[in-house]
């Protein structure tokens, strides 16, 4: 009986998913979607919104400060909280305003 019992499971777990033996590991994206670098003085809503991090909020409270000096200047006119100027600020840019 015991014989019996280990043939079924070593026959079950030669079937199974290799995926269910081994642990998890979170799977990474084949491509990831570059983002441009966004100009915080000319830029559209729709613009801004394609920064991770920014949306319809942050984009209109963005356009209504404007004309920015430099980018940090986003937190120091508390704009953008600290920590959420951090995440985005290698996607943002303050070139020349219109």
């Amino acid at each position: 009986m015991k014989k019996l019992l280990s043939a079924i499971l070593l026959t079950v777990a030669t079937f199974l998913p290799h995926s269910s033996i081994q642990p998890s590991v979170a799977a990474k994206p084949a491509v990831q979607e570059k983002i441009a670098i966004v100009d915080i003085n000319s830029a559209d809503a729709n613009t801004l919104q394609t920064v991770p991090g920014i949306g319809a909020a942050y984009s209109k409270k963005i356009i209504a400060g404007r004309p920015y000096k430099t980018k940090a200047d986003l937190w120091k006119k508390n704009i953008l909280p600290k920590g959420v100027y951090d995440k985005v600020k290698d996607y943002l840019v303050a070139k020349g305003s219109k």
